[in-house]
């Protein structure tokens, strides 16, 4: 059944989440997202303080909407985004934070024992950079349930029953996604010191 646009307009938020779930027609949810872009956009900018930013992280949440309300029971629909938006926002800030502390826990746990007398006339900022580049271009090298996990757990500091839950992995493949993963990266950061 195909919708019609003027047809969802009438429709209120719960019957649209409803009926989204029901055929995943994604007309649903831009109808919900047209109707609050605002709010979300006003809940970026609050957070993040940049025009751009706040489109970008608008964009993605409307992205994660398409997943996230098949997964889970939306009463207020209206409350519950501007909670995923919000929290988006912090995940969003924490995530460069988390990213260079939990770097440093990555770093022991991937290269023991492998500082060089070359790192050490380098800039410490810039090799930081340098690492930190290397750690990103590995975490996109790995396969889809090892990368999720991994940037799940690291960066976004998420237990592994939070990621189970998120994903819809179960614990078991969590820890051998997070465990398979560090190696894989370990692996990885190896081969770029080499070279």
């Amino acid at each position: 059944m195909v919708l019609l646009s003027s047809h969802i307009r009438n429709l209120s938020d719960a019957e649209l989440v409803s009926k989204y779930k029901e055929t995943g027609e994604n007309i649903c949810v831009g109808e919900l997202f047209r109707r609050y872009m605002h709010l979300v956009f006003g809940v970026c900018m609050k957070y993040l303080r940049d025009e751009d930013k706040a489109k970008d992280l608008q964009s993605h949440i409307f992205e994660r909407l398409l997943t996230d309300l098949l997964k889970h029971e939306v009463g207020n629909f209206k409350g519950w985004l501007f909670s995923v938006a919000k929290n988006h926002c912090l995940m969003h800030l924490r995530s460069n934070q988390s990213l260079l502390k939990n770097q440093k826990e990555l770093k022991k746990d991937l290269k023991p024992d492998m500082e060089s007398g070359f790192e050490l006339h380098h800039n410490p900022v810039l090799e930081k950079e340098l690492q930190l580049d290397k750690l990103e271009t590995g975490i996109q090298q790995l396969n889809e349930g090892q990368k999720v996990c991994v940037e799940l757990f690291y960066m976004k500091e998420k237990s592994y029953r939070e990621i189970a839950d998120l994903t819809g992995y179960s614990l078991h493949d969590v820890k051998s996604y997070i465990q398979n993963g560090k190696r894989n990266l370990k692996l990885f950061m190896q081969q770029q010191d080499e070279r």
